[in-house]
């Protein structure tokens, strides 16, 4: 089947300065940020499913946009990460009320889109972008379900406001009830139901493998990390930067965007895993080996290409930048 996991293409975003507005627990290691423009400046507009990048000291790391979109300003809610690389630490033990942080635009590779019937899946953190998408079909008159995941009750975020749209919504505590039944939610295709997911890599695995039998185009997800992807029999391919007039050679294990930014052609950069979208650009020439989680079929085939996973099948690629 085919699983589509981006809404067309965008142009890379811009950054803006923002302020925190509040900085407040919402479950058991995650805190809800409240951001607004810098003197009160209008933000651009968003749509459920949509992330921003947040530039946090000196990494920059993607989190879903969990507010109401036609209110100002912008909410995301942030996980405590016991091995955390620099993001939710800094976000946990850094961030104050009043301080000013650079953030991206939204982009929207989650985007929901029209159906009369929606199953929403959400594993911890996961919630997020799930949480404006059922406020959306709530507001739009659709029949939709939820069946959300977490370690423990404490753990699980919004839990109130969720609790407001009645049994619609099923709280799935691991601690109470084990995994999610995801063979009795999934069993049975459906022709005209949605299947929007969003959590840790092994639910998304699972939900994919059940989806396995379900209409093309059915299941939408969103992942946080990159799969495991098997490298042993990369080579070396050439690329030629169109626009830059440069032309470099990319030898296995090293990504089309470090040998980019080893001649100096500056691609912006997020993840460097084929995650974010961050990092998109267009392929003119050549056949792609595609390896990110980003791009929907439709995106690939108007020549979209996500330079930090993807590689060549062929000796030679021409991108636009």
């Amino acid at each position: 089947m085919s699983i589509l996991e981006a809404s067309p293409a965008a142009a890379p975003s811009a950054t803006l300065a923002v302020r925190v507005e509040h900085v407040i627990p919402v479950a058991d290691g995650i805190v809800s940020l409240r951001l607004t423009g810098v003197d009160g400046a209008p933000l651009p507009t968003w749509s459920p499913g949509a992330h921003i990048d947040l530039h946090l000291g000196d990494v920059v790391r993607q989190y879903s946009l969990c507010g109401v979109p036609d209110e100002p300003g912008y909410q995301v809610a942030v996980l405590r990460e016991p091995a955390s690389r620099g993001g939710s630490a800094y976000v946990h033990e850094q961030l104050s009320v009043g301080d000013t942080l650079t953030v991206s635009t939204p982009r929207n590779h989650f985007e929901l889109r029209p159906s009369p019937r929606y199953l929403f899946l959400a594993g911890g953190i996961g919630i997020t972008p799930i949480l404006t998408m059922v406020r959306a079909a709530d507001a739009a008159g659709a029949d939709w379900r939820l069946v959300y995941g977490g370690r423990s009750l404490a753990t699980m975020a919004f839990r109130d406001e969720l609790a407001a749209y009645g049994d619609r919504v099923q709280l799935r505590p691991q601690d109470e009830h084990g995994l999610l039944d995801l063979a009795g939610l999934l069993g049975t295709p459906l022709e005209d139901t949605a299947v929007y997911c969003c959590g840790p890599a092994p639910l998304l695995s699972a939900v994919e493998e059940h989806c396995a039998t379900w209409p093309s185009g059915s299941l939408h997800v969103e992942h946080f990390t990159a799969a495991e992807v098997d490298t042993s029999a990369d080579g070396a391919f050439e690329v030629e930067f169109r626009a830059s007039g440069v032309t470099v050679s990319v030898p296995a294990g090293t990504s089309v965007l470090d040998a980019a930014a080893a001649v100096g052609v500056d691609i912006e950069r997020s993840c460097s895993s084929g995650v974010c979208g961050t990092c998109e650009s267009l392929l003119l020439e050549g056949e792609p080996d595609h390896r990110d989680h980003v791009l929907t079929d439709e995106d690939r085939e108007e020549g979209y290409f996500m330079p930090c996973v993807s590689r060549a099948l062929g000796p030679r690629l021409v991108l636009d930048r």
